[in-house]
């Protein structure tokens, strides 16, 4: 009987997108356990997931670095970590907002500071963090808390889950 609770504890959280091995580290990293605001994106039409690129759209297009940008989009290639220094999880997601001077932006979120992102291909997350152009399409990072409470703090939402 405990295996079966067991197992419909886990899928029932599967479905939600509840991690259920989020702890709290010794580090300082926080865990994904608060819910995030209704501003969740993950089951909008693509038009609105492209509509709310429209501003890091403008920023790549102008070739402009160190902003705060908020957007939602669809993973489309998981890289491998960063594990040079801080570690860092990258991921690819595309750029749908037309016209645009890139097809992709690379994320690279910070997992010594915040949890890992559960993400797979073809979800969308939300993102707010820091865009640096490159010519590659740029890079968005500072998508967790900042320790030292000096810069502002990004954050990934996927499945109603902030991860930050």
């Amino acid at each position: 009987m405990r295996f079966i609770v067991a197992v419909a504890v886990v899928l029932i959280a599967g479905y939600f997108g509840i991690d259920l091995t989020g702890t709290s580290d010794d580090d300082g990293a926080s865990t994904p356990l608060q819910s995030a605001p209704a501003r969740s994106e993950v089951d909008q039409p693509a038009e609105r997931v492209a509509e709310s690129q429209r501003e890091l759209v403008e920023i790549a297009r102008e070739q402009r670095s160190s902003e705060m940008v908020e957007f939602s989009a669809r993973v489309v290639k998981l890289l491998d970590d960063d594990n040079d220094g801080a570690r860092h999880q990258r991921f690819l997601v595309a750029i749908d907002y037309e016209p645009s001077p890139t097809d992709s932006v690379l994320i690279a979120h910070n997992i010594d500071l915040a949890p890992r992102v559960p993400i797979s291909m073809g979800d969308v997350v939300r993102v707010y963090g820091q865009y640096e152009f490159n010519d590659r399409g740029g890079v968005v990072h500072w998508t967790h808390h900042d320790p030292r409470g000096r810069h502002a703090e990004g954050w990934i939402e996927h499945k109603g889950v902030l991860y930050d």
